[in-house]
């Protein structure tokens, strides 16, 4: 649509304003889910000593023959070496884990071996060849590195740990405050008169933002007038990024573009060609990158997941990129998406082994509909301009549950509770 910013350079945009956010040192155990800002190095290697992978007797290969009979010396535990060598005819009882003695090269596994009493010990007719012994640094070497940036997995945390490092530099969580505005709002619990609604937007970003790595701030209620939302963005300030919900389409009680005009707001653009979101700015609040999100919940949502996360994976020096999308067919055709990029909300209602998922359109997509949001598993991307679609058509979707177990959900009932 001729004035409105296609989604692709709108996120561009704001993610061109915004860099990384400082870092800080946290406990090793404190790192899951963190982003490493810097390359960590291991102060050791692992394993740091030739270790026993089996329980049994450590001994060299070349007395480990048929038959032969051999002496056992000592033990060596996990944690424990024995603390001399392995000579000709020699054997040390070994644990799974324990330092091998110099001289011996092999582990005898203990079903291969006959105990004969008076410290001897026989080798079985057919023995496994093993070795059955970890190399020193098999693993990894003293001065292995870990690169960054990298949003650490437990499994991350436990090679850190692995490093030898008590402590990790991350990126700290970018502050993002969340400012919800408009007079028919009311913070959820809190009296209301029958003409107020519940505000939920901040709500849900905040939980969005929080799982991405972020630590939202929520601010209150902004109301429709200006030094309401005056004091809202002076609340603001120490934030690494200010995000307002509503307040910035084209009627006369949307303040945020003048007041935040007043303030010094250099903005960078105002509107964009999807459905549903296209109020949607980005500027400059002097220092404080700045984004403004439609009130209708949906949209803020939609939102939140087209812009928000990818301006989250900036402030953490992750690389930031659009949601990914995957192919898809259209389980049941639909009619023409209308002049603008439709983000529908949409379920998958199959997934065969040899092609793309087919998915179902929700058949009501007002931007006012949280349960339809809340049941869908994924957006499909309809085209400006296209349609009406077969079933079988191919379009892209963005999944939103990336974590899920495949558990079916039981969809929300919408209908009034029966007594």
């Amino acid at each position: 649509m001729s004035g409105l910013l296609p989604v692709p350079e709108a996120l561009a945009r704001i993610l061109a304003l915004l860099g990384p956010v400082g870092t800080e040192t946290v406990s090793i155990e404190s790192a899951g889910g963190r982003v490493l800002a810097e390359p960590a190095s291991a102060r050791r290697a692992q394993p740091p000593f030739p270790a026993s992978a089996m329980d049994g007797w450590a001994a060299r290969a070349e007395d480990l023959i048929p038959g032969a009979v051999l002496t056992e010396i000592g033990e060596a535990q996990a944690g424990r070496r024995f603390a001399g060598a392995v000579g000709p005819g020699e054997a040390v009882r070994i644990f799974t884990g324990a330092p091998v003695p110099p001289g011996a090269d092999r582990i005898l596994i203990q079903e291969d071996a006959e105990r004969l009493g008076d410290g001897r010990i026989r080798v079985a007719p057919d023995p496994d060849v093993g070795p059955h012994v970890r190399p020193a640094g098999g693993d990894f070497a003293e001065g292995a590195t870990m690169p960054a940036p990298r949003r650490l997995t437990p499994e991350d945390v436990a090679l850190l740990a692995a490093f030898d490092l008590a402590e990790v530099t991350v990126r700290r969580r970018p502050v993002v405050a969340l400012i919800p505005t408009g007079d028919e709002l009311v913070e959820p619990g809190e009296a209301r008169s029958e003409d107020q609604i519940v505000s939920a937007n901040s709500y849900g970003l905040a939980a969005l933002l929080a799982a991405h790595g972020a630590a939202p701030r929520r601010l209150p209620i902004a109301r429709d007038e200006p030094d309401s939302l005056r004091a809202a963005l002076e609340a603001a300030r120490g934030a690494d990024l200010i995000v307002t919900l509503g307040g910035a389409s084209v009627g006369d009680r949307d303040l945020v573009r003048a007041v935040g005009g007043e303030a010094g707001l250099a903005l960078d653009f105002y509107r964009i060609a999807m459905r549903p979101g296209k109020p949607l700015l980005a500027g400059r609040l002097g220092g404080t990158p700045m984004v403004g999100l439609p009130g209708n919940p949906v949209s803020a949502m939609v939102c939140g997941r087209l812009f928000l996360q990818p301006a989250v994976d900036a402030l953490l020096g992750l690389p930031a990129a659009a949601p990914t999308r995957r192919r898809a067919v259209l389980a049941r055709a639909i009619g023409p998406t209308g002049p603008r990029e439709h983000y529908a909300r949409a379920r998958v209602v199959d997934t065969p082994a040899d092609g793309p998922p087919a998915v179902e359109i929700a058949s009501r997509q007002d931007s006012s509909l949280l349960t339809v949001l809340s049941d869908a598993d994924c957006l499909a991307v309809l085209p400006a301009g296209a349609g009406p679609l077969d079933a079988g058509a191919i379009v892209e979707i963005i999944p939103l549950r990336t974590d899920d177990r495949g558990t079916e959900r039981e969809p929300i009932d919408t209908k009034r509770e029966r007594r």
